[in-house]
């Protein structure tokens, strides 16, 4: 893609058997760290936070190059486009921006009619398109070029009012995941149709209590739910084939899903605490998870085996970026830092 150089990818199920060490921290958020995004290029980190600020960093040097400004509210959700011309962000606020991540220059806003607290955002993989995840049961789709609203992608079923938190665009962008706050995902068409194919259930439990619906309420103190669902979609991502969807939640667990079936193929006890995150490293053969129990952890893509688990935050950790190499993982949490990894063997001194 024009502007984005080829990189070499390692193999990183054997780079990050070698090793695990934290080689960077950058610090300058006042506040809970929420989103963490690897420019395609990499050279640059960014990051999101309760702060309303979006900072960007120099990888080798650690150096904040810039801070972007214009958010009111938190911010959730940061991505690079494909071709890393463009950083989209979303907040509660319930506004998406656009900025130039290497002049910081804001470019343009999408905003919906009605919306809500944006949760999650997704590039198509040619940059024209960006989906969104809110606090709704809508998941909107623009083109980012002329900022158009293009679709709105909703459940077969017409009484299921929950919101669809996580979205993400498949490797081919035909296909785009959703998954809601009582554990329900639904696999769409995009184009031409934007209709749900397949709804997979595995995180699924009863959301009532009685009469009751539980989804809580937000606390600015805590930086949390107070009760949340118990199966709340933290994260979903698609093996870089597009074969396999693998998602988190709140029960804990991952769930490793056959594209375009929605067969459940394994379930994995992955943390103790929420699973936040889930994303597959470049060549697809790891899966790097995140939790509230602080803890980073990486997995056998195939096998759903662990393979470490990385300790250094102090807080529980909130999103995680792969480099595009394969190299390096970057990661955020309610601690305020941002925390760069590198696997591989440690470098001998002389």
């Amino acid at each position: 893609m024009p502007g984005v150089p080829p990189v070499n990818i390692v193999d990183c199920n054997a780079h990050w058997r070698a090793g695990a060490r934290e080689t960077r921290v950058f610090r300058g958020h006042h506040d809970p760290v929420w989103t963490v995004a690897y420019h395609p290029d990499g050279t640059l980190v960014a990051s999101g936070s309760v702060d309303h600020s979006i900072r960007l960093w120099e990888v080798d040097t650690g150096r904040m190059v810039r801070i972007l400004r214009g958010h009111t509210d938190t911010i959730r959700c940061i991505a690079f486009s494909p071709d890393g011309q463009m950083l989209a962000s979303g907040s509660t606020d319930r506004t998406i921006r656009l900025w130039n991540p290497k002049t910081g220059e804001f470019i343009r806003m999408l905003f919906g009619r009605y919306d809500h607290a944006i949760h999650s955002i997704s590039f198509s993989p040619d940059g024209l398109m960006l989906a969104r995840g809110n606090e709704n049961r809508d998941i909107k789709i623009w083109e980012v070029g002329t900022a158009t609203e293009l679709l709105s992608l909703l459940p077969h079923d017409v009484y299921d009012r929950h919101w669809n938190i996580c979205t993400v665009f498949s490797p081919d962008g035909r296909l785009l995941a959703s998954g809601n706050d009582i554990g329900g995902m639904t696999l769409f068409e995009v184009l031409p149709s934007g209709q749900a194919l397949c709804t997979l259930e595995g995180h699924k439990s009863d959301p009532f209590d009685g009469t009751i619906e539980r989804r809580g309420q937000w606390f600015e103190e805590q930086s949390g739910w107070e009760t949340a669902f118990e199966n709340w979609i933290g994260g979903i991502a698609f093996s870089p084939d597009g074969n396999t969807l693998v998602s988190g939640s709140r029960d804990t667990t991952m769930k490793y899903w056959e594209v375009p079936s929605g067969r459940l193929l394994r379930t994995v006890k992955a943390h103790s605490g929420w699973v936040r995150a889930v994303i597959y490293s470049p060549d697809g053969k790891i899966v790097a998870s995140c939790s509230d129990d602080t803890t980073i952890k990486l997995w056998d893509a195939p096998t759903g085996r662990p393979i470490r688990t990385i300790k250094g935050h102090k807080e529980p950790v909130r999103a995680i970026a792969f480099s595009p190499d394969g190299r390096r993982l970057a990661s955020c949490s309610l601690d305020r830092t941002v925390k760069l990894w590198e696997g591989g063997e440690i470098p001998k001194t002389a």
